[in-house]
């Protein structure tokens, strides 16, 4: 803020700024117009201009000296002004075109969302369930065991998705033991591709969704409904940090899972 007022108020220092920018503004303009003649983007008559050194480009430079000023004043004034009068964090330009999402801004300062009532049992039971995703009654629901930061990075999934988009979610799986990852990495690729140790379940990382309509579970994609839902689940678990399952060559379209920081999965 102070070197902006300085630019203004002070001949000499605006004639040195004025000099330093002329100087920048010719090198940049040459090192490009030579990549651009390397590459034929650039005609044989502008590349005449930086033979001599760059004369061209500078006799322009000193010619518009004070609109490249203030256009170094457009880049350079909200930068200070972010450090100035801010919290310290530097304002960028993506900042500006970035709608903050005040469900998000409430997750990262902290914000404790409560899971959902546990459905009955027998809902994860049923021949439909069982034959799309085998041994899903025996998986666990309990919310209590996930990782605290991803526990509410999934609610915050859960309440964006019945409160914006109008789909109520169900806990399908969430941690699971090495022993059933084993179980379920027998039943073939077709189930998992993760052995034990090998998956974000065993730690509290990762967690298996369907959707809950007429009292039924709704897993299977080919149901129109259900496959809108999993694009939308997919964009706002994206949204809150997660990794979504959709995106993979193996698609597993209710599957979400936190890369933490610092953790790393083992490998063979």
């Amino acid at each position: 803020m102070v070197a902006a007022l300085a630019i203004f108020l002070f001949p000499s220092f605006r004639d040195r700024v004025l000099r330093a920018t002329i100087s920048l503004s010719t090198a940049i303009a040459v090192f490009f117009i030579k990549i651009g003649h390397r590459f034929g983007l650039v005609s044989e008559a502008s590349f005449q201009l930086v033979r001599d050194g760059g004369s061209g480009v500078r006799t322009f430079a000193v010619r518009h000296r004070y609109l490249l000023l203030s256009g170094m004043g457009l880049l350079v004034v909200p930068v200070m002004l972010s450090v100035a009068f801010g919290t310290g964090r530097v304002l960028f330009f993506d900042d500006w075109a970035t709608t903050s999402d005040p469900k998000i801004e409430a997750l990262l300062k902290g914000e404790q969302l409560v899971p959902p009532p546990p459905l009955p049992p027998e809902v994860f039971a049923t021949a439909e369930v069982e034959q799309i995703r085998p041994l899903t009654k025996e998986g666990s629901r309990d919310w209590a065991v996930l990782d605290a930061d991803f526990r509410n990075r999934l609610l915050l999934v859960y309440k964006i998705m019945k409160e914006k988009h109008g789909y109520d979610l169900a806990l399908l799986e969430g941690y699971r033991s090495p022993e059933r990852q084993a179980k379920l990495a027998a039943l073939g690729n077709t189930v998992t591709l993760a052995k034990a140790n090998q998956s974000y379940h065993q730690y509290g990382l990762a967690a298996d969704n369907a959707f809950f309509r007429n009292g039924k579970l709704v897993i299977s994609e080919r149901d129109p409904w259900a496959m809108e839902g999993y694009r939308l689940y997919g964009e706002v678990a994206e949204s809150v940090g997660l990794v979504w399952g959709g995106r993979w060559s193996f698609k597993d379209y209710g599957h979400v899972e936190y890369r933490k920081p610092g953790f790393k999965l083992p490998r063979d």
